[in-house]
């Protein structure tokens, strides 16, 4: 009978052991208690020991299956950035060091092509000295580091590649917004894919530097199956050189998906939600009462693809999201290629850019 009962016991530790229960909502304020430690750091050495006790931890915790769609409500500050199709998630958070500069933190979680076997793989920030490359691919110990804000599913074939939209502080000069591409081979996670066309070129992923004293918009529109952003032009001819200048110009750019890639469209209109309503209800003055009251109004909408609008005088016809884009590869338009975050002191360099960067101080240590 001892017999049996110590055999029952072991395989009760052994299952135990083998599928490890969560409870999240425990480890989630566990994980809430050293990401406050973390954000009251004092200095460099104090945030590089508790950030790594933050990631130890979130890698244990990440493992659970419920962790894909669990919220993790109370950890405020760091993302959770989920696939449409539910089948991965990015967990991403930023550490700001001592002189302003950004060190980052990417778990990506992902499910294998039957959705049973659950992967967690830690992209790792090597990109100290490492100039932004454009058309490589990146595994996921060569990371750039980066805040992810959005994930687009693209269908390749029976292959998903799914696109990225983040930013990089960079340096103190200029910011990068960023677009790439995530796909999965088995377990191994891997960055850009040549889905990415302007003209007769194709990269695999697209970096957008610009100046500190400004704010880029990039963002997907679902409906139109298209990405948009402000176009960047220097703030003067003689700055065309140096994209720590460069800032919106008040014109629009945009990635529209088409055959599995997303092909470059310039000058193209930014559309509200909504603009295509017959009717609006709005609040006037009665001119006889004085009140406020309701009313419904028809919207006139001047189409900028008109010609004939005054708005534009006859002299150029934008392009809207429903106009059929022809000759979209007839100029060769090729992205500004740009070298990624200089960490030095900003009086010690030209503002111009395009210096190599310092290494880090410290190397981060990786789970």
């Amino acid at each position: 009978m001892k017999r049996l009962f110590f055999l029952f016991l072991c395989i009760t530790l052994i299952s135990k052991a083998i599928g490890q229960e969560f409870d999240l909502a425990a480890e989630e304020v566990e994980l809430e208690r050293l990401l406050i430690d973390l954000r009251s750091s004092k200095n460099n050495q104090e945030k590089k020991e508790k950030n790594a006790l933050l990631k130890a931890e979130m890698s244990r915790v990440l493992q659970s299956k419920e962790a894909m769609l669990y919220p993790f409500l109370k950890l405020t500050t760091i993302g959770f950035i989920d696939s449409p199709d539910k089948q991965m998630r990015i967990i991403n958070w930023n550490v700001e060091q001592d002189d302003l500069s950004q060190e980052y933190t990417a778990f990506v979680i992902h499910l294998d092509k039957r959705g049973q076997v659950q992967y967690v793989t830690e992209l790792e920030d090597n990109s100290s000295g490492i100039p932004v490359q454009t058309n490589e691919f990146i595994t996921a110990d060569n990371w750039y580091g980066a805040l992810y804000y959005k994930v687009i599913p693209v269908k390749k074939g029976s292959k998903t590649i799914y696109t990225l939209l983040g930013w990089d502080y960079n340096t103190s000069l200029s910011q990068i917004k960023i677009i790439d591409a995530i796909y999965f081979n088995g377990k191994n996670v891997k960055l850009g894919s040549p889905i990415f066309k302007s003209g007769n070129t194709t990269e695999k992923r697209v970096f957008f530097e610009y100046s500190k004293k400004v704010t880029m918009s990039l963002k997907y529109e679902e409906d139109r199956e298209r990405i948009i952003f402000d176009h960047l032009s220097p703030e003067s001819p003689s700055m065309n050189e140096f994209r720590t200048f460069y800032v919106p110009d008040m014109s629009y750019d945009g990635f529209k998906l088409k055959k599995g890639k997303w092909v470059l469209h310039e000058d193209i209109i930014g559309v509200n939600k909504g603009s295509n309503q017959k009717k609006q209800y709005i609040y006037v003055q009665n001119e006889k009462t004085g009140k406020v009251q309701g009313k419904e109004v028809k919207v006139e909408w001047l189409n900028p693809e008109d010609s004939g609008n005054p708005a534009n005088g006859g002299h150029h016809v934008a392009v809207t999201p429903d106009v059929e884009i022809k000759g979209e590869e007839k100029n060769d338009v090729r992205l500004p290629k740009i070298n990624k975050r200089d960490r030095r002191d900003p009086s010690e360099l030209s503002v111009y850019g395009n210096e190599k960067k310092k290494k880090r101080r410290f190397k981060r240590r990786r789970n």
